[in-house]
């Protein structure tokens, strides 16, 4: 469905993407600075063709013929699809400072399934077991060479406390759960600029997520942001994506516009503070530490 965009000249009148008063991005600023590549690309989707291709050709043969086809093509669209999600855990592992290794390393299985079913794709049109590995071999080679392997390693979780962060991780997934639930919700309203806005809050509530992850000590501060608060965003959302679908009523949009306002500013100062407390905290520590090198003879040059 053709959507209407907003900008300089258009007719609705949106502000230009620029810096505001108080040095803040406006909503088309943030929207560049925010905007992602879809990590799964043409490459990825083209692997549905190789399924459908020989489900198509084993129609043609018998039984055999026909349920091997079936299975191969299973298997292959299901490495497909653990392809798509395998890509996304690899570039929400990228966006992040501080990361732990995929639970589920889905690219390694799509490779092992896309070999499967290669061996039975093979072995069903020509019966041979050493044939049908080695192009099973060469079906999983070839998907790993194109796709590489999922991240193996923990990213910047050195020093942190492994059940402090593991409950991090909780708070921030079902932080995202609730902020994706938005974003579907809004959906159903067909406002772009709504749309636009949304995006811009749920940016905010991702920099205080990247935070509470960089420091976990920050959790008891931030906790009710991330659960309670966007909780009620997300039931806020869907109530007024049923009003304004069915009515178009003005007054809810603006009274959801506000509430998105209200919880943008909250997000961003609660964000501020702790990274204030954060550089508070170091500068004691590099106090502390330093006062104990003096009293062990060591002489620092202080800073003027």
């Amino acid at each position: 469905m053709a959507q209407r965009f907003g900008g300089k000249y258009s007719p609705s009148g949106a502000p230009q993407a620029g810096p505001r008063p108080d040095g803040r991005p406006t909503s088309g600023a943030r929207g560049m600075q925010t905007a992602q590549v879809n990590p799964v690309g043409l490459r990825a989707n083209l692997m549905f063709v190789p399924p459908a291709i020989l489900m198509l050709f084993s129609l043609f043969g018998g039984v055999t013929t026909l349920v091997g086809g079936l299975v191969g093509a299973g298997l292959w669209t299901a490495a497909a699809l653990l392809l798509r999600e395998g890509l996304k855990a690899e570039a929400a592992y990228g966006a992040r400072k501080v990361a732990r290794r995929p639970a589920l390393p889905r690219k390694i299985l799509a490779a092992a399934l896309c070999g499967l079913g290669g061996a039975v794709g093979a072995w069903t049109s020509a019966p041979g077991l050493i044939s049908a590995g080695l192009y099973g071999l060469a079906c999983a080679g070839l998907h790993l060479a194109a796709f590489g392997l999922d991240p193996l390693r923990d990213k910047g979780t050195e020093g942190l406390d492994d059940f402090q962060s593991a409950r991090v991780a909780r708070v921030v997934e079902e932080a995202e759960a609730y902020l994706a639930a938005m974003k579907d919700a809004v959906l159903r309203a067909r406002d772009r600029q709504v749309e636009l806005r949304v995006d811009q809050f749920q940016a905010v509530a991702r920099d205080l997520c990247r935070t509470v992850e960089e420091d976990p000590r920050d959790l008891t501060a931030a906790r009710k942001y991330l659960t309670v608060y966007l909780m009620g965003a997300r039931d806020a959302s869907v109530k007024f994506a049923d009003i304004y679908a069915r009515s178009g009523n003005a007054e809810a949009r603006a009274d959801y516009l506000a509430l998105l306002d209200d919880l943008e500013q909250n997000f961003a100062a609660r964000t501020e503070a702790l990274l204030r407390e954060d550089r508070g905290d170091l500068t004691i520590e590099i106090d502390v530490l330093r006062a104990r090198l003096e009293r062990e003879g060591v002489q620092l040059d202080r800073p003027s």
